[in-house]
Order: C-alpha cells, then structure tokens, then sequence
C-alpha cells in the first residue's frame, strides 16, 4: 500500500512540476531496499509515468515535433553518460552538488524573466542553448534524477518562447526519453527488484495522466509558483540527507 500510493503521489508530481522521485525513492527504501538498489529501481518504476505524462499533455505538444526531433537524441547520449557515471563512480561527491543544482534551477524559474536577458537573444544562440540544457538534464537525469522535471523547466524557460504550459509538456517528453534509456541501461547493468516496480509502475501511470490533465488547466503563474515552491522544498530536503 505504501509503494501504490507512493507511484500515485510519485505520477502526479512528475506531471504537474517534477520531482516525484523523492516520494517513491525514499518509500522503496522504506520498503526495505539497500539505497542503490532502491535508485535504480526508482529509475525504472517512474518511466511508465512519464509516458502517461505525455499522453495527458499531448495537445501542448503541438507544433513542436521538428523540435522533438532535434533534441530527443541529444537527451538520449546525455542519459546514457549519466547512467554510466552512476555504474561507475561513487555517488557521495555527486550527492554534495545535486541539492544546489536543483535550488539553483528553483531560482532560475523564478527569476526566469531577468535571467533570460543574460541567454543569447538570436536563434542560432537559443538553439546551440537549448541543446545543452537538454544534454546536461539528460546526464544528470541518468544519473539520479529527482528534480529532473523542476530543473528542465527552469533552463527550457530561458531559452524557449513559449508558455510554461507548452515547456511543461515537452519537459514531459524529454523525462521519458531518459526514463527509456535507464530502464534499458539498468535492466542489464543494474540490480532492479521488478517485484517493487511492478507495484509501483502501474500507479505512476495513473498519478502521471491524471497530473498532465490537472497541469493543463492550471493558469502559467500558479504553476510557476507550484514548480518553484516544489523545487525549493526539494532542494532544501536533498540538502539534509547529503549534509545531516
């Protein structure tokens, strides 16, 4: 029951602002797993949800397909560097810097409407930008990813006129292209316990459409609000577990 409602909760979060991971991460600890086993067992549990993620917020994805087209292989090699950074290299190091970078992609967001001055104004400027916030996102989506969605709209923001509406769908998307590439990498490489994801990952699905559909509807500034308060709340959690 715990890890049902854990990938319902897990589902909604990643849909509406990201960061569902530090629901399920922890709850499958709880359940008794060892902490690498639980990460990448978390890693593979939220995929399904990402997927429902986008089915829900299909229709903001409109007009977008060339840059879909462009991007989503560039989220595909970052994922991969970062899976293999975490099969390779002890986590401690890493687990320092992870709370700031999401309080930073916090603020970010927050101050998207000064900070966007600061990012090349022309397109051959915003495209060469956008390609590297989507590969830096995908290494460290790879990797741990909690706070994948929080960090991906904060930088997509900068970069990217469109509405926070239309960024959280396609940051939908590039979550479930890293998802792909961890259940792959992990399912080979990993020590996953597909008893928890198979409790879990029917219920992310779940949480995740019903999330897309609510974060459809909520007006740009309350979601921004959400977002930012979310990826504060993150951070600041993150911060403790790696400090205290």
């Amino acid at each position: 029951m715990l890890l049902v409602a854990a990938g319902v909760a897990a589902g909604v979060v990643n849909a509406v602002a990201g960061g569902g991971s530090l629901i399920t991460f922890p709850s499958l600890i709880g359940a008794g797993l060892p902490s690498v086993d639980a990460n990448v067992t978390n890693s593979v549990s939220v995929f399904p949800g990402y997927v429902a993620s986008v089915a829900g917020s299909r229709a903001d994805l409109a007009g977008q397909r060339r840059r879909l087209v462009t991007i989503v292989p560039t989220s595909v090699v970052g994922a991969v560097g970062g899976c293999a950074l975490l099969l390779g290299t002890p986590a401690r190091a890493f687990e320092v810097i992870v709370p700031f970078l999401v309080l930073g992609a916090a603020a970010t967001l927050a101050f998207q409407e000064r900070l966007r001055a600061l990012v090349g104004h022309n397109t051959a400027d915003r495209r060469g930008a956008l390609q590297v916030v989507v590969f830096v996102g995908a290494v460290y989506g790879g990797y741990f990813g909690a706070a994948l969605g929080v960090m991906y709209v904060a930088a997509l923001a900068l970069v990217l006129d469109e509405s926070l509406n239309r960024i959280n769908a396609l940051k939908n998307v590039l979550s479930a292209s890293v998802g792909l590439v961890t259940v792959v990498v992990f399912a080979i490489f990993a020590p996953i316990h597909w008893g928890a994801v198979l409790v879990v990952a029917p219920a992310t699905v779940i949480g995740g459409y019903v999330g897309a559909r609510v974060a459809r509807r909520l007006p740009a500034r309350v979601l921004k609000v959400l977002i930012v308060a979310f990826g504060v709340t993150i951070g600041l959690v993150l911060l403790w577990r790696a400090f205290f």
